[in-house]
This record gives C-alpha cells, sequence and structure tokens, in this order.
C-alpha cells in the first residue's frame, strides 16, 4: 500500500464526563468508521466493543460532532468522536436550573441600572 493512498484521520472517545481519549489514524482511502474504530487501539476497551459488536445505542459515533453512520466513508482530516448518549436533554435541564435559582436571583435582567423600566 503506497503512502499516498493514506489518509490522516483522529479518533476520539469519551469513556466519562471530562473525559476523554484521542488517538491519531493513519487509514487507507476509502475505509469508513467502523473499520477504523475497529483497527484502532480503542477498540481494546470493554465499551467500545461491546458497541462494535451489537451496534446499539451504547455509544454515539459522530464526525466533527455531526451523527455518521458506521459505513460512512471517511476523508482526510476526519475526527470520529465515540460518545455517550445525553441522559438529559439540554433544553430541560437549562429549565432546571433555572427554576432552582429563581426568576429575580439569575438571568440577563436580575440587576437594573437606577431608575430604568422594568425589563430593560
Amino acid at each position: 500500500m503506497a503512502d499516498s493512498t493514506l489518509i490522516p484521520v483522529e479518533l476520539a472517545w469519551s469513556p466519562a464526563p471530562r473525559s476523554v481519549h484521542s488517538e491519531a489514524l493513519q487509514v487507507a482511502a476509502g475505509t469508513t468508521l467502523l473499520q477504523a474504530v475497529q483497527d484502532s487501539a480503542l477498540a481494546q476497551q470493554p465499551a467500545v466493543q461491546a458497541w462494535l459488536q451489537a451496534q446499539d445505542d451504547s455509544l454515539v459515533a459522530s464526525i466533527w460532532g455531526r451523527k455518521a453512520t458506521p459505513g460512512q466513508v471517511l476523508r482526510a482530516q476526519d475526527r470520529i468522536e465515540l460518545s455517550r448518549p445525553l441522559q438529559v436533554d439540554p433544553k430541560v435541564a437549562r429549565r432546571e436550573r433555572f427554576a432552582k435559582q429563581g426568576a429575580g436571583a439569575a438571568g440577563l435582567f436580575a440587576r437594573r441600572r437606577a431608575g430604568a423600566k422594568p425589563g430593560y
């Protein structure tokens, strides 16, 4: 295989909050997302192995933050990301935080200039 047919890609996996494992790979042109993950050192991790075997929802595969299918062909400089699915919808989490803080204690209009109109 000639070096001109190899393309550089990066594989990132987040096993826990605020923890990211990253690996730089050189793969053949035409390699799919699934093949790249199988050929990486991260394929030895139990969570990644389970995802490779079952193709379930335990991990979400994406390329540069956009959801991707295992059969998607990679391009040079792609960043494959394997991440855990969201536990809570971000919109719901924000509403819950705001409800805990209260309307007067937080937000854009918490402090007003003296003599200012309400809401400005």
